[in-house]
């Protein structure tokens, strides 16, 4: 959501109202991968699998078409304008200067193409969230409550609004809203086993009292161990009957002992959990970390997220939780002093030249940007050129100069 500029890191799923106070203004991203600043990447090689987005209300407001712009362009080409933070979304290909940009020419890659259909877009982009469809923060509203993201629809949700209550924000680290449940209703089937236990939330008509069923959250949690514990007795039963096949005759008439293969046919979890008997209500869903791995991926179900274009459910490298370990692996490499490298691949009397020659430089480069400084003009190219060629006459007068013997 839209918070004040240079705030404290945001929490992996979600942001508290209290953390991010009045103007609505757009967040520039403290840990994001290095490609997300690079307009290349971001305009010729297609769609972005997660990237930060922005929505401008001066360039697109409410009434136009909905476009999303990418985290360079905030900076290069709607520096000055009112941005709407979406935080990351997945397969977008930045819209600035196309078609949905009537007076507005990207600078930093003008000949795009006029539309970008694979696109998709919702109320976020006009800066409305949840199914309140209220901004974010929202002046009207004096409750205290965080804003989750869901990782199907990608909308934000006030944690009152999601049917439950959300568990304790380090208990899970994905969501999933109550309408992508019911769109993707093999989910309900992985609850009982993934899924983080929560308490349903009842609203009243008078008043916004919350009631909280932990007799549900209770039963929910006995179903779990129950299962567990019959899935393992049924997995020593197996080895015990595989063992007992691959036990060798003792009859003396009896041939080569016979094995039991198994069928090559991957075993769809689905349809062993859909068996069970699951809790199906109209509320959100919380997750734990790793669950997208515990997915079944058997040929029947990669059809079906394929028919429902949830492909991404399976892929652990589409969460945000990899987003911002990327960003941070890149500023680790980035954080690193390609001097220091140079230094340790020398001898020593190399390491003393090189130090010399770079305090020279720096130097002499200081002083002479200071002028510029000073007169309140602009360094152009030709000047930095110029400083060099200069550098390089003197350095070589300096080295003619040596002396390589005794006098």
């Amino acid at each position: 959501m839209p918070p004040a500029p240079q705030p404290p890191a945001p929490a992996l799923h979600s942001w508290s109202c209290i953390q991010f106070p009045h103007p609505v203004v757009a967040l520039r991203p403290k840990s994001l991968p290095t490609h997300v600043l690079n307009p290349v990447l971001l305009t010729q090689t297609g769609a972005v699998k997660r990237q930060a987005l922005y929505a401008c209300s001066t360039c697109t407001p409410p009434g136009e078409e909905p476009a999303g712009i990418c985290l360079a362009c905030s900076y290069e080409c709607h520096g000055t304008h009112k941005l709407f933070e979406l935080y990351t979304k997945r397969n977008f290909r930045c819209d600035c200067g196309n078609s949905k940009f009537k007076n507005l020419q990207c600078k930093l890659f003008p000949e795009k193409g006029k539309v970008n259909s694979g696109n998709k877009y919702n109320h976020n982009f006009y800066g409305l969230y949840c199914v309140c469809k209220r901004p974010y923060p929202d002046p009207e509203d004096e409750i205290p409550d965080e804003m989750i993201q869901c990782i199907v629809c990608e909308d934000w949700f006030h944690g009152r609004h999601l049917g439950a209550v959300p568990p304790e924000s380090g208990d899970f680290h994905e969501m999933v809203c109550q309408a992508c449940m019911n769109c993707c209703a093999f989910l309900w089937a992985y609850t009982s086993q993934l899924a983080v236990p929560t308490v349903t939330k009842v609203t009243s008509l008078d008043d916004e009292r919350i009631v909280l069923n932990v007799k549900e959250s209770e039963e929910q949690n006995r179903e779990i161990k129950k299962e567990s514990g019959g899935d393992h007795q049924a997995k020593i039963k197996e080895e015990e009957q595989v063992e007992q096949y691959n036990e060798p005759s003792t009859s003396s008439g009896s041939k080569c002992p016979e094995t039991v293969t198994k069928s090559d046919e991957p075993v769809c979890k689905l349809r062993e959990l859909q068996t069970k008997q699951s809790l199906k209500k109209d509320t959100a869903t919380f997750w734990p970390s790793n669950w997208r791995s515990k997915l079944c991926t058997c040929k029947d179900c990669l059809k079906m997220y394929s028919e429902l274009d949830v492909q991404f459910l399976i892929d652990e490298c589409d969460t945000v939780l990899a987003y911002e370990n990327k960003g941070t692996s890149d500023q680790e490499t980035d954080r690193r002093d390609p001097l220091m490298d140079t230094l340790n691949s020398m001898n020593r009397v190399q390491q003393v030249e090189l130090i010399c020659e770079y305090n020279d430089l720096k130097t002499e480069l200081t002083d002479y940007l200071r002028r510029f400084a000073d007169e309140g003009t602009v360094v152009k190219r030709e000047d930095i050129q110029q400083f060099f060629e200069e550098f390089q006459s003197r350095k070589r007068r300096r080295t003619n100069r040596m002396q390589y013997y005794c006098s």
